[in-house]
């Protein structure tokens, strides 16, 4: 049996199988390795580009004859960039990495933006300690006005953006200035008396209109026409103006006017 298995590993045949075998084994890994090094790019070495303070606009210009292509990730809120500025960048340049990449690889990076909205959140009815405290919190400024309201002291009454009512919910950029409209019991807040005197009808309404919650009525027996009630001056008024005097506000102020005004009082 052994003789036989000896004269057959021998033979020619054998030989010739044994050496197809090796010939056939040397081609498969070699043409193999060689598939997967031109697939895999293996052995190429490209160096990373610091695309950090480049401006995303610039980016075709940063990559002119580079195997390499960018994706834009996200933006980050940063005022203080030009906008699309590069911020940070994955894989990291090969100049801070030391690593290298092979051609088609993405670097993926993250811009700057100059602007970040911010929901309004809804403040009417709520106290203006709280309204001014969310306010702070979600860094939007604001200021205060005051509208007289017995029902609503101390509370939001009204919020506004340009002008108008903001609804909440409502996107705005960080930063932006809105207006609280708060109300104010102004009953029993004392008011210094304005003296009147010598003034037109005009100019006293004006100066009472001035201030918080005072009312006004004028009086002016010789006035027929308008132009007589533009030029009727304050005669008399009531309360009566005297140095200090003060009057709570909600107070109405009546003055007596002449069109015929000598400077005297009656």
């Amino acid at each position: 049996m052994l003789i036989k298995l000896w004269n057959y590993v021998k033979s020619k045949r054998f030989l010739l199988n044994l050496a197809a075998m090796i010939v056939a084994y040397f081609i498969i890994i070699f043409g193999f390795k060689a598939y997967l090094g031109s697939r895999t790019n293996h052995g190429q070495k490209i160096e990373v580009p610091n695309f950090v303070g480049e401006n995303q606009n610039n980016l075709k210009n940063v990559l002119t004859g580079s195997q390499l292509s960018v994706e834009i990730l996200d933006s980050i809120y940063d005022p203080t960039k030009v906008e699309g500025t590069i911020l940070e960048q994955d894989p990291m340049p090969t100049s801070l990495s030391k690593i290298y990449v092979k051609e088609g690889r993405v670097v993926r990076v993250r811009v700057s933006k100059r602007t970040q909205l911010i929901e309004m959140p809804d403040l009417v009815d709520k106290s203006q300690r709280f309204a001014e405290n969310i306010l702070n919190n979600r860094k939007i400024r604001y200021k205060l006005e005051y509208q007289p309201s017995k029902e609503a002291h101390g509370a939001v009454i009204d919020q506004q953006y340009k002008g108008k009512f903001i609804l909440p919910t409502t996107k705005l950029p960080i930063g932006s200035r809105i207006t609280l409209i708060v109300g104010r019991d102004e009953s029993g807040v004392s008011l210094v008396l304005p003296n009147l005197f010598g003034l037109t009808i005009v100019e006293a309404r004006e100066r009472i209109g001035n201030m918080s919650s005072m009312d006004f009525m004028a009086v002016c027996p010789s006035c027929i026409t308008q132009a007589d009630s533009l030029m009727a001056r304050v005669i008399s008024q009531s309360p009566e103006f005297s140095e200090g005097a003060v009057v709570a506000s909600g107070t109405t102020i009546s003055v007596y006017a002449e069109k015929e005004f000598s400077g005297e009082t009656p």
